[in-house]
């Protein structure tokens, strides 16, 4: 007989966690410093230019934003598609879901130069921008994930909880579809366009959210003394496995399209071969870090069992992703417009056929870390005050709760 999952918020005295949240503030202060800077002298201090207007910042940003979307895939996994394992999984996936999304709005907010002007994209809407539906989609995201999870919270709501993650999977589907497709509608950078930018970003938003999902489900376990059996973690590590082959597989889709068209063999031979930097983040990031070594480890059948490894197999992941983004978003800057196709530029002076320069500064790496830690904030202190954490995920609780 199925038990019920009893919950528990951080209650009580803990000096563990005020040291964190005192880190994690000093580290927003540094982010929220960098964009003061950043936005009062004006982005000439960074190392965007006329070639490169999205940065380091717009790297996190997506990268959060893309992760937030899968970290809810925990959760859809239980209401959606009914697997009760997944049932005490369900409220921290919603929870991180949530916080990814306002850690990477906020990067991308304060890398706009005038935060202000939000006020004008939430007021008047051009529904021919991709960017104007993007606006409704994030915060659409955020109201639908914090009803499903009141519905998970509240006894008297559970019987709307399979209609409000239903809701929620299908929203996060078009919010990660909406993300790719605004490099897929891009059709001036051939870097960009393709239609397979957006399920090639859901897949991604599936890896990504995971990675980071287990290894906050080990880290809050693990600091908060709570068991965690081997049932659910190996659970969770085979499907990474099966999301990273995933993206893998969209990965290399992409370019062998791309390479059968003429057109397009200019940017993957820049991308593939001769790219500097993009290049050997593309295959030492993307194809290594991000996949091929994750795979191993999740596959091999003595390091695929152990906490440790499959905790640097989700860092890897996560790393791999970061470089994947920045390959797809300042690479795709960096290739230079074709803005004469087929002619050849004899003399110009504005750049044409010259490869983009960028070298991230100090301020563009410290919002978005600034965005991570608010992020990991949003978490620690929502699971202080709220019980998203399980009492217990030991093997016998997940067996009896799910027999």
């Amino acid at each position: 007989m199925a038990t019920q999952t009893h919950y528990r918020s951080l209650m009580g005295p803990s000096p563990g966690f005020y040291k964190l949240m005192a880190g994690l503030i000093a580290v927003i202060m540094l982010g929220m410093g960098a964009a003061y800077y950043m936005e009062h002298n004006g982005h000439w201090v960074t190392g965007m230019t006329n070639q490169i207007v999205w940065g380091m910042p717009h790297v996190f940003a997506i990268f959060l934003i893309v992760a937030a979307s899968g970290a809810l895939n925990v959760a859809s996994i239980s209401s959606v598609f009914g697997r009760k394992m997944y049932d005490p999984l369900a409220r921290l996936s919603a929870l991180l879901a949530i916080a990814l999304l306002i850690g990477g709005l906020m990067v991308l907010l304060l890398d706009l130069g005038r935060p202000d002007r939000l006020i004008i994209a939430m007021t008047y809407y051009n529904f021919k921008s991709i960017f104007a539906w993007n606006i409704i989609l994030y915060s659409g995201f955020v109201g639908i994930v914090a009803v499903y999870i009141w519905t998970m919270m509240e006894h008297k709501m559970h019987v709307f909880k399979k209609a409000a993650g239903t809701a929620a999977f299908i929203w996060r589907l078009m919010l990660t579809t909406g993300t790719g497709s605004i490099f897929g509608f891009l059709v001036a950078r051939q870097g960009y366009d393709a239609a397979i930018m957006a399920p090639m970003f859901i897949i991604m938003s599936f890896s990504f959210g995971l990675a980071i999902y287990i290894l906050t489900l080990m880290a809050s376990f693990n600091w908060t003394d709570r068991p965690l059996g081997d049932a659910v973690l190996l659970r969770l590590k085979s499907l990474l496995g099966v999301f990273v082959a995933a993206v893998l597989y969209f990965v290399i889709v992409q370019h062998v399209t791309n390479l059968y068209a003429t057109e397009h063999h200019a940017v993957e031979r820049f991308i593939l071969v001769d790219g500097g930097i993009y290049t050997f983040l593309f295959w030492a990031g993307t194809i290594l870090v991000g996949g091929l070594l994750p795979l191993a480890v999740v596959y091999h059948p003595t390091l695929g069992k152990s906490r440790q490894w499959i905790g640097i197999a989700c860092a890897m992941v996560i790393a791999g992703g970061m470089a994947t983004i920045y390959v797809i978003v300042i690479g795709g800057q960096a290739f230079p417009l074709p803005i004469f196709p087929d002619k050849e530029i004899i003399e110009s002076s504005f750049f044409d056929g010259v490869v983009g320069s960028y070298t991230p500064s100090l301020p563009e790496i410290l919002l978005g870390i600034g965005g991570v830690a608010v992020s990991a904030a949003v978490v620690a202190v929502a699971a202080k005050v709220l019980p998203f954490l399980p009492e217990s995920l030991s093997d016998e609780v997940v067996d009896a709760s799910v027999s």
